[in-house]
């Protein structure tokens, strides 16, 4: 696992080892920023379920100003600071070790421009996720865009009261799912 481009391009992450985290593909990684380039510079990043930090750490070096990565796990948490540190990527980031659904209640340093979640795979977070955002959307700039990585097979339409699904995207077996506030597009579901 590596930063794939940016200030710390090519920068080697370290991971955690077994099946705790399951880490963003290279591939996925590179298709996401492709398509969050524009929206990236001077960004505010949120990546909940950070795991190893990967993904905010990947926006950091693109270009975004701030980004906070919440995990409840101690050897996450702890990770992601070696990995910010490894890439010289401390000074715009802020790693909270906390439970992702109390973050989002409580409404802390919001709001953000990309919001990325990858909580662990079948056990219906990412949906959870959704819906606590979707309550709470204070958190997200009213332009801004959420974005949930799960399995294909996990997919599901959700009854949401102002997050909108714009688009899907599959990347063999990971699913990008974006969302944005419903008065600013049109739903594709």
């Amino acid at each position: 696992m590596r930063v794939i481009a940016g200030i710390a391009k090519g920068r080697r992450l370290k991971s955690l080892p077994g099946s705790a985290t399951r880490p963003i593909t290279d591939r996925v990684k590179e298709a996401l920023f492709d398509i969050l380039w524009p929206r990236l510079e001077g960004a505010h990043f949120l990546d909940l379920f950070a795991g190893t930090g990967s993904v905010g750490i990947e926006a950091l070096s693109r270009g975004a100003e701030r980004a906070v990565f919440v995990d409840q796990g101690r050897k996450a948490v702890q990770l992601i600071k070696e990995n910010l540190a490894l890439t010289g990527l401390t000074d715009g980031a802020r790693v909270i070790r906390q439970d992702v659904f109390r973050f989002i209640r409580k409404g802390a340093l919001a709001p953000f421009d990309i919001v990325y979640l990858a909580p662990p795979q079948y056990r219906g977070l990412w949906a959870e996720t959704l819906r606590a955002l979707d309550s709470h959307e204070e958190i997200l700039k009213p332009e801004g865009l959420i974005i949930a990585q799960m399995h294909p097979k996990e997919y599901q339409e959700l009854r949401l009261e102002v997050l909108g699904l714009q688009e899907r995207r599959r990347y063999g077996s990971t699913l990008l799912c974006f969302y944005t506030l419903k008065e600013l597009g049109r739903e594709t579901n």
